[in-house]
């Protein structure tokens, strides 16, 4: 497929890049931002305008810099302008990694944001990602984060709805193996009324990983009307894995739609001896039931074919084809 590059920070790096990320998709334009170095690294629209293609803003470590990295990215969309952005962060070596990340987005009145972060790092890496979200009136907020590969991730998220009627999905799915660490913490603010949140995070567990959810969802004296739903929903593939959840309800109005849930679990014995007795094999029924787990985060990716490319990353991860990552930097995405 041709690259539709709009910018590369280091020309030589060019022929690399190119051969360590193979998720560009048709219709998109792709930046990268090396070392968080990037002429082209966030996004400005002005009122009303709207991007006809999606943004994939690639973000890669390589081994030129090898102190720890922080540095910061703004989106910012004014009124009723819309866009839709895909946000992946790889490593072009097995150096010992450490990368923080701010990611600033404001949204003006009816703007639309639709964002998908893939995290796809190696076993050394430790990678931490804060999203800071201002929504005014009418805006609405698409953020899916899907969590591959990466030896510490950490993700936050805090979204603040100050303008009504503003709607703001955020869902994940994060996979984790060996002695692997994911931490997810969410916070929405529902500051005005007539306003709609919703959250979905997923994860699938194995080895001696370990994850932790902790979201929290506040409501405002004043924000009446209010709408929103969160679950942390864990799959437990071995008895060693551990995930710890804490959802949060803080709520202050009396007019509101609010709910929250958690689980941890393991594969489902039953469903397993179903299937088995259908003549399918051990594996492939964990497998399958896996992957059913995951859809119900991958199915709210809105481009159909970076839905199905995630699908089948998933499945290629699931199915331990990324064991050879624990000594390779490629990841072959």
């Amino acid at each position: 497929m041709e690259n539709n590059y709009i910018y590369i920070p280091d020309k030589s790096l060019q022929d690399e890049v190119e051969f360590r990320c193979r998720v560009p998709l048709e219709n998109t334009d792709q930046v990268f931002v090396v070392d968080g170095e990037g002429a082209h690294r966030g996004l400005h629209l002005g009122k009303g305008e709207v991007m006809p293609r999606m943004l994939q803003i690639i973000q890669v470590r390589s081994r030129q810099v090898e102190e720890d990295l922080s540095y910061s990215t703004d989106y910012v969309l004014e009124e009723g302008a819309q866009a839709k952005v895909l946000l992946c962060s790889h490593t072009l070596s097995m150096l010992d990694f450490v990368t923080h990340e701010d990611v600033n987005i404001k949204l003006g009145e009816r703007a639309v944001l639709d964002m998908v972060v893939m995290q796809n790092e190696h076993n050394k890496s430790r990678h931490s990602s804060a999203f800071k979200v201002e929504m005014a009136e009418g805006a609405v907020l698409n953020l899916n984060i899907i969590t591959l590969h990466g030896g510490g991730i950490s993700n936050t998220v805090e979204v603040a709805l100050n303008g009504k009627g503003g709607e703001c999905s955020l869902n994940g799915l994060y996979l984790a193996d060996g002695t692997q660490r994911v931490s997810t913490n969410v916070n929405i603010f529902h500051n005005v009324p007539e306003c709609h949140s919703s959250q979905l995070f997923k994860g699938i567990l194995d080895g001696e990983s370990k994850t932790t959810f902790s979201g929290r969802i506040y409501v405002a004296k004043d924000a009446q009307k209010t709408e929103a739903y969160q679950a942390n929903n864990n799959l437990l593939a071995s008895r060693t894995a551990k995930a710890y959840t804490q959802p949060h309800l803080e709520i202050y109005a009396d007019d509101v739609k609010c709910s929250h849930g958690a689980t941890v679990g393991s594969l489902n014995e039953d469903e397993l001896f179903y299937m088995r007795s259908r003549g399918i094999e051990k594996g492939e029924a964990k497998l399958l039931q896996q992957q059913a787990f995951a859809y119900a985060v991958l199915e709210k990716v809105s481009n159909e074919a970076l839905r199905e490319r995630l699908h089948s990353m998933v499945e290629s991860r699931l199915r331990g084809e990324f064991s050879e990552c624990a000594n390779c930097s490629k990841h072959c995405c």
